[in-house]
C-alpha cells in the first residue's frame, strides 16, 4: 500500500507559477491544491490543513505576511514557505519575523523550491511514545518535549513554530556549551548561506520572546561574544 500523499497548498496570484508549481511538485509525489489569493487559501484551509502552504508575498488583497502572521497565531499551523520578488535581506528577516520557515525570492528555481520543502516537512515520525520514555527535557518552568515537538509551561502549552522548535530542540541537546552560528545554521538547514545570514539570528530572538522573562535580558539562551549562542538550562 502507497504512503499517503503529503498535502501543500500554493498561494500565488501569478496563475503561470501556480500552474508550474502544481504540475511540478505532483510529479514529486505531492498533493496539491492552488489558491490565488487569501480567500481561496483560507477556503481550503477550512476544509483541511495541509502539510506545507507556499505562499506569496505580494498578492491582491491580504497579502502573505499578514496571511503568515495570522496564520502561525493559532496552534497547529502548517509550515510556511515565503516566495517574494522583493530580494532584499531585509525583507527576508521580516518574512522570517512572521513566523514563515523558510523564504525563497522570486525568480526561483522549482529544484530548490523542493529542496526546501523537503527540508521543512522532514520530521521524524512521531509515535505513540508512554511518557516515560518520551524524551523530555526539562528547564525553569518549562518541559520540552521531543516526541511530541511540544514545549509546556507550568502545563500550559506554549506555541512554537517548525523552526523555533528545531532550534530549541538544538539548545536542550548541547546545552552549556557555545554553538556557533556558522554551525547552528549546518544544523538547522533549509536556508541558503552566505556570509551575512541573519536567519539564525532572528530565529534565536523568536525564541527568546517566547520562553524569556525578559528577551533583552536573556536567562537561557545567552549570546557568547565572538561565537554564537550558548544554552544554559539552569538559567
Amino acid at each position: 500500500m502507497n504512503a499517503p500523499q503529503e498535502l501543500i497548498y500554493v498561494a500565488d496570484d501569478d496563475a503561470g507559477i501556480r500552474d508550474l508549481l502544481a504540475e511540478y511538485l505532483a510529479a514529486q509525489g505531492y498533493a496539491v491544491r492552488c489558491a490565488k489569493d487569501g480567500v481561496e487559501l483560507d477556503a481550503f484551509l477550512a476544509e483541511k490543513v495541509p502539510h506545507l502552504v507556499v505562499l506569496d508575498w505580494m498578492m491582491p488583497g491580504e497579502d502573505g505576511l499578514s496571511i503568515a502572521r495570522r496564520l502561525k497565531a493559532s496552534p497547529g499551523a502548517p509550515p510556511i514557505i515565503m516566495l517574494s520578488a522583493r530580494g532584499e535581506d531585509v525583507d527576508r528577516i521580516i518574512g522570517l519575523e512572521v513566523g514563515a520557515d523558510d523564504y525563497l525570492p522570486k525568480p526561483f528555481n522549482p529544484r530548490e523550491l523542493l529542496a526546501r520543502i523537503r527540508a521543512v516537512l522532514r520530521r521524524p515520525a512521531v509515535a505513540a511514545v508512554p511518557e516515560r520514555e518520551a524524551r523530555l527535557y526539562r528547564f525553569g518552568p518549562y518541559t520540552v518535549n521531543l516526541d511530541a515537538r511540544s514545549l509546556q509551561r507550568d502545563g500550559s502549552e506554549v506555541p512554537l513554530t517548525h523552526g523555533e522548535f528545531d532550534l530549541l530542540e538544538i539548545f536542550v541537546s548541547h546545552p552549556n556549551r557555545a554553538l556557533t552560528r556558522d554551525w547552528l545554521m549546518d544544523q538547522l538547514r533549509g536556508f541558503e548561506r552566505d556570509p551575512f545570514d541573519r536567519s539564525v539570528d532572528v530565529r534565536v530572538n523568536r525564541l527568546r520572546k517566547k520562553i524569556e522573562a525578559d528577551p533583552a535580558e536573556p536567562r537561557y539562551v545567552r549570546t557568547v561574544w565572538g561565537q554564537g549562542y550558548l544554552f544554559a538550562p539552569q538559567g
